[in-house]
């Protein structure tokens, strides 16, 4: 077996899995909270356009993220900062369009919920009317705990993020988070903090393993790892990492399970060079 086909094995192969279930309708918040009670974990990617979308979806991915870090890999930003609501909404509906499976979470970028909960409740809003997403996710622990609790009560479901939060890059950079007695206290409050404001779940980037474990044992909702160890309930990462598409050094906690960037390149250097030669278009590719 390869290891492409084995990583695509279920490990449970029940129709209620998230992944490798049978079942076609849209994936839900429930089905995530339902996950984690059998102890099933489940993978997450990232998505920003219909076609890579339509790929995951195929692919059995249970939920995509429609993150900011398209800022980064898609729109030639430096940082996930500059990315607008408006972007985000246009990517987010090209995500819904492409799936039919897939729970879809749409990010609220950076300035669109930090002045408060009506901020935020006007930000979501827009994602799930307009851009038809299941769910939102916002950064912060104890910090965002007021915006939560709102949009949960007005019936939209968030994903919480802790630990590394990238639109905070100018005050905390990209660093491990959560390291020492202080700090780990601070994560678990911070934890604490989204489950009782109401998210069906917390990513976790860029935290100790052990005290991911810790988090993931004390919470109640499910916990998804981002260089975070492997005892959270679920892993992401970006798919142009993934997928090897992303330029440059990667971190560590990321496995590149293709290369595209090279398969990209050598497929644009063969046309090209067909071009040059006059050996495409052939006769078969010309219309008559």
């Amino acid at each position: 077996m390869t290891q492409l086909s084995a990583a695509r094995k279920p490990n449970d192969s029940s129709s209620n899995a998230l992944y490798g279930g049978k079942g076609t309708r849209r994936i839900t918040v429930r089905d995530i909270t339902l996950a984690k009670e059998r102890g099933e974990k489940w993978p997450m990617l990232t998505a920003y356009d219909a076609m890579t979308a339509s790929v995951f979806d195929e692919a059995g991915i249970p939920v995509m993220l429609v993150g900011d870090s398209a800022g980064n890999c898609h729109l030639g930003y430096e940082t996930t900062v500059p990315v607008t609501l408006d972007e985000m909404t246009m990517l987010s509906a090209a995500v819904v369009r492409g799936t039919s499976r897939a729970l879809i979470v749409g990010d609220l970028p950076f300035g669109s919920y930090q002045e408060g909960p009506v901020q935020a409740l006007r930000s979501a809003t827009r994602l799930v009317k307009e851009a038809g997403v299941g769910a939102v996710k916002l950064e912060g622990g104890e910090r965002s705990h007021r915006q939560i609790e709102l949009l949960v009560e007005s019936g939209i479901p968030v994903m919480a993020h802790i630990g590394l939060t990238p639109q905070s890059v100018n005050s905390m950079g990209y660093r491990v988070q959560g390291r020492g007695e202080e700090a780990a206290q601070q994560l678990l409050r911070d934890a604490k903090a989204v489950q009782d404001a109401g998210a069906f779940a917390v990513v976790l980037e860029l935290v100790p393993a052990e005290l991911a474990a810790e988090v993931t044992r004390v919470l109640h909702i499910p916990t998804v790892g981002i260089g975070a160890g492997a005892e959270t309930d679920a892993q992401v990462l970006v798919w142009t990492d993934m997928l090897g598409l992303t330029g440059g050094k990667m971190p560590r906690f990321v496995k590149q399970y293709a290369n595209l960037r090279e398969v990209m390149g050598g497929a644009a250097k063969a046309f090209a060079e067909d071009v040059v030669g006059g050996t495409f278009p052939q006769e078969e590719h010309s219309v008559h």
